[in-house]
């Protein structure tokens, strides 16, 4: 299994426009080969001091694919080019985690 943490953060203003965009692509993600989760997150409330805050702009997209070559099928996938495209002008930076369960 392969686990994907990918950071988004949008400009300022901009999270709730890109957040639409990333629900209205889920259900084409989430019917892909070897997809396991694949949703968005963002900061929690009232948690208190010891959280580390993304921010008003950052979600958080938590993934998890059955392996290597699913991850690549769905970085490829033409829904997933389709959903940058739209999203190119909004996004200030995106910066994705791809790690393997610890033994």
């Amino acid at each position: 299994m392969i686990h994907v943490i990918a950071i988004i953060t949008a400009k300022p203003g901009m999270r709730e426009a890109v957040l639409r965009e990333f629900r209205g692509n889920m259900p084409a993600v989430l019917a892909e080969e070897g997809c396991i989760e694949y949703g968005p997150a963002i900061d929690a409330e009232g948690i208190g001091s010891f959280q580390t805050a993304f921010g008003p702009d950052t979600f958080v997209v938590i993934e998890k694919w059955e392996s290597p070559a699913a991850l690549k099928a769905h970085a490829a996938a033409p829904h997933m080019q389709a959903y940058g495209a739209r999203t190119r002008e909004m996004i200030a930076s995106r910066v994705i985690h791809v790690l393997s369960p610890a033994a």
